[in-house]
C-alpha cells in the first residue's frame, strides 16, 4: 500500500478549506486552534508544498489546496458516510439534541412520549447549555435554536411564527392605578431573554411608541425564570404568545391588547450533512409534522 499522510490531517484540513477559518474548522472538530494548524502543517509538509493563502482572520485554498480539496473532500464525505450507516444500523440510535430550557419543558417534553411510541429506538441526549448552533458537530447533532434568522450554509426549518406579547402579574390590572396603558412602562422594568433582546424594541417600533422606555431593562438566559419573574411583580416580559399559553399561569396577564409579529422564531437547525443519519431524519420529521400546524 502506497504511503499516505494521516487521516487526521486531511479531516483538518477539509474542515479549514471549506469553513475559511482556522477557529471555525477547530470548533466543528472539537480541537485547539493551535492544534488543528499543526494537523494542516503536516499535511503541507507531507506533500511538499502549502496549501493554503494564509490572510488576516482567513485561510484560502491556494491553487494546489483547491485541486487537492476537489478530489479528496468527496471520499473523505464517503468514508464519514460509511461509518455513520455502520453506526446507525444499530437497534438503539442516539440524537445528541441542543434545545433552550423553555421550549424544552413547555412544548418538546409534552410530546415525547408520542416520539418513543413510534420510534422506541430513537432516544435523546438533551443538552440546554445554549449557544447551541456555535456547537453543531462538536457534540451537538441537531438544534432546536430561537433566532431571526439561520446562516444559510446550515440546513433549517421554521417552527413557529409568534406574536410578541407583554406579560406581568395579574396584580398590575388590579391595583387601585390598573396598568394599562402602555405609557405605564415608564414606571415598569423590562425583562428581555438575551436571546430575544431586539423583542422590546420590535414590540415598540411596530406599536407606534417609539418615545416610550421602561425604567429599566433587565435580562435573563432562562425563559422559565422570567416568566417566574413577572409572576412575582418583578417586571413586564417581553416574550411570545405561546410562551404565555404554554405556561397556563393564573398569575400572569397579557398587558395591552396590541398585535405585533415577532422578528424571532424557533427553528430546527443542523449541519446539511447530518441529515444522512438516521436519528437526525425520524426526529426531524417528527418535530415537523408535530408542529408543522404552528410555523404558519
Amino acid at each position: 500500500m502506497r504511503r499516505l499522510p494521516p487521516l487526521t490531517a486531511i479531516e483538518a484540513f477539509v474542515a479549514v478549506a471549506r469553513l475559511g477559518s482556522v477557529k471555525l474548522a477547530a470548533q466543528e472538530l472539537a480541537l485547539s486552534a493551535p492544534a488543528l494548524s499543526r494537523r494542516v502543517q503536516t499535511l503541507e509538509r507531507f506533500l511538499g508544498r502549502p496549501l493554503f493563502d494564509r490572510r488576516h482572520q482567513a485561510m484560502v485554498p491556494n491553487g494546489d489546496g483547491e485541486r487537492l480539496l476537489a478530489q479528496i473532500a468527496p471520499v473523505l464525505d464517503q468514508l464519514s458516510d460509511a461509518v455513520e450507516l455502520m453506526t446507525s444500523a444499530v437497534e438503539v440510535v442516539r440524537l445528541r439534541l441542543g434545545v433552550l430550557p423553555l421550549f424544552a419543558s413547555q412544548r418538546l417534553f409534552p410530546r415525547l412520549a408520542e416520539l418513543r411510541q413510534r420510534h422506541p429506538e430513537l432516544h435523546l441526549d438533551i443538552d440546554t447549555a445554549g449557544h447551541g448552533v456555535a456547537r453543531l458537530g462538536e457534540g451537538l447533532d441537531a438544534v432546536i435554536a430561537l433566532a431571526r434568522d439561520i446562516d444559510p450554509a446550515l440546513y433549517a426549518r421554521r417552527l413557529d411564527r409568534n406574536m410578541v406579547y407583554v406579560i406581568g402579574s395579574r396584580s398590575l390590572i388590579e391595583r387601585p392605578d390598573p396598568v394599562v396603558r402602555p405609557q405605564q412602562l415608564a414606571a415598569l422594568t423590562a425583562l428581555v431573554h438575551r436571546d430575544m433582546t431586539d423583542t422590546f424594541v420590535a414590540w415598540r417600533t411596530a406599536a407606534g411608541l417609539d418615545d416610550i422606555e421602561p425604567m429599566a431593562v433587565d435580562h435573563f438566559d432562562s425563559g422559565a425564570l422570567m416568566l417566574e419573574a413577572a409572576a412575582q411583580g418583578l417586571g413586564v416580559a417581553f416574550m411570545h404568545e405561546s410562551h404565555f399559553a404554554d405556561a397556563a399561569d393564573p398569575r400572569l396577564v397579557r398587558l395591552f391588547d396590541i398585535e405585533v409579529v415577532s422578528p424571532y422564531s424557533y427553528w430546527f437547525v443542523c449541519r446539511p450533512r447530518a441529515l444522512q443519519l438516521k436519528q437526525v431524519r425520524i426526529f426531524r420529521d417528527w418535530l415537523i409534522e408535530t408542529l408543522g400546524s404552528e410555523a404558519g
